[in-house]
Order: structure tokens, then sequence, then C-alpha cells
């Protein structure tokens, strides 16, 4: 498991750097509207879509990304976007984890799968617009978000283990604790520090998150950096009520040793629209 697990992170490297990276924004689009395709279809199987309905979703999806890339958004548009996405994951989050999967797996499927995928393709959107505003940044963000579930795991298993562990949601992810949380907090806290340093030594780089929330928010910049911690949580949650929802451990078998792509990015994609939200200012 762990071997698969290490092959299919390093074929995804040897794809995804040279994509982020390269001169022509359009290879990063491209792969990155794969991944989204593949999501789309995994939604419509967690949403309980049959297989055709599914894929029709994913091409769709794919449709849909290279549209907007083409007509390129006006800011101004995508400035309003932006709230309105952060607000969305928000009040999904607030009804489905106080509902619960009981009740979410009675909504029509046409909801869940329509709603889900449009929330698929705004935080698309704003991963292309992160990489507009430079690679520093859309690696910060990824990193907060990759340093705060590390962080979070290692915690959990650390002082929930010593202690007793208060869980987060048991229902919904009994794994997940409240220390781990803390954990998550610290870890990024920590990142937060690193980077502003390194940002300060290379002033020609694009400003990472970190840099934009300490200039644009001051002190209040922990607080709004607490908020990108605690989305990144809200969508690991989320995915793992879907998925409960849907009788199924891991969102498809695409990412061997991995799950699906939805395992891997589910706390990234309500992490992207707000922290957009929150550089805006």
């Amino acid at each position: 498991m762990l071997r698969q697990r290490v092959i299919t992170a390093v074929l995804l490297l040897a794809v995804f750097l040279p994509a982020l990276f390269a001169a022509d924004p359009m290879y990063f689009v491209v792969f990155t509207s794969a991944l989204m395709v593949a999501a789309a279809w995994e939604w419509g199987r967690l949403s309980g879509q049959s297989q055709p309905v599914a894929l029709a979703g994913a091409a769709l999806m794919g449709l849909a990304c290279l549209g907007l890339w083409v007509l390129q958004p006006d800011p101004a548009w995508l400035a309003w976007i932006w709230p309105g996405a952060a607000l969305a994951w928000f009040a999904l989050a607030v009804f489905a984890l106080y509902k619960g999967v009981p009740y979410w797996a009675t909504l029509p499927h046409a909801i869940r799968c329509g709603g889900g995928l449009v929330l698929l393709l705004v935080s698309w959107l704003a991963l292309v617009q992160s990489r507009g505003l430079g690679i520093n940044f859309l690696l910060s963000v990824m990193c907060l978000v990759w340093v705060a579930d590390v962080s979070a795991y290692f915690a959990g298993r650390a002082w929930g283990g010593r202690w007793i562990a208060r869980k987060l949601a048991l229902t919904i992810s009994p794994g997940k604790t409240w220390e781990g949380v803390f954990g998550a907090l610290l870890g990024v806290g920590v990142l937060a520090l690193v980077w502003r340093y390194a940002d300060s030594q290379d002033a020609g780089s694009s400003p990472s998150i970190f840099s934009r929330l300490a200039d644009q928010w001051g002190a209040q910049g922990v607080i709004v950096l607490g908020l990108l911690v605690a989305a990144g949580v809200v969508g690991d949650l989320l995915e793992s009520l879907f998925k409960r929802a849907a009788g199924v451990k891991d969102s498809s078998g695409l990412l061997p040793g991995h799950g699906g792509v939805l395992d891997r990015v589910d706390a990234l994609l309500p992490v992207m629209p707000l922290a957009l939200c929150l550089v805006a200012r």
C-alpha cells in the first residue's frame, strides 16, 4: 500500500510540477481541468447518479473549464464570485454537517450533483486565478492545506493517544479530533512564519498567501489564517459525509494507494475561493 502511494505521488508530481512552472499557463489549465473532470465523475457517482449521467457531468465540467479559460472572465465579475463561493461552502457545511448523513442521502440526486459540480468549477477557476497571482502564492496556499492535514494527523495521534481524544465529528469521521485541529493551526502558524521570512529575503518573487494576509490584514491576519485552516477541515469533513452517505470508503480508485481525486483535493476545494476572497481587499 505504501509503495503504491509513493509511486502514484511521484507520477502525479512528475506531471504537476512541469505544468505548474511552464511559461505557458495552458499546460496548467489542461492538467487541472483533467483533474476536475475526474473529480466531477467521482462526484456524480457519490451523488447517486448512473454511470452515463456521471460521465456526462464530467464531460460538461471539461467543456466549462476550457470555456472559462478561453472567455477569460472579467476580474470585476470574479471579485463577486469569490465571496459568493466562500459563503456557499459555509452554508453547505452548516446545512450538511448539522443535518448529518441520513438527511443528506435523502436529497434529490440532481440537486446534490448539480450543486457539487458548480462548486467544483468555481474552485477550479480559483485555482487557475491563483496561479495568475504568482506560483509562490499558489504553492503557499496548497502547502497550507497539506501542512494542516499532516500536522492534524500527527497531533491527533500524539495528543489524542496520550489524553482523552475529543472527537470533532464522531458520526462522520471518527478519526478526527479537536487535538488534530489545534495541531493543524500550530503547524500552519510555523509554516507562515517560515514562508513570510523567505518572502522577505526574495523581494523579486510574487507574495505568498502569508505575506498578503500580513500586509492586508495586519494582526488580524492570524484570525484570517485560522479561517483558511478551518475551511480545509470543513472540506475534509464534508467529503467524509458524502462518502458515508454513498456507502463507499473512497471517492474512486483512480489514484492507486490514495483513492480518488476528491480524496486528495477535498480540503483544497473550499480553501481556494476563500483565499482569493481574503486577499482581494
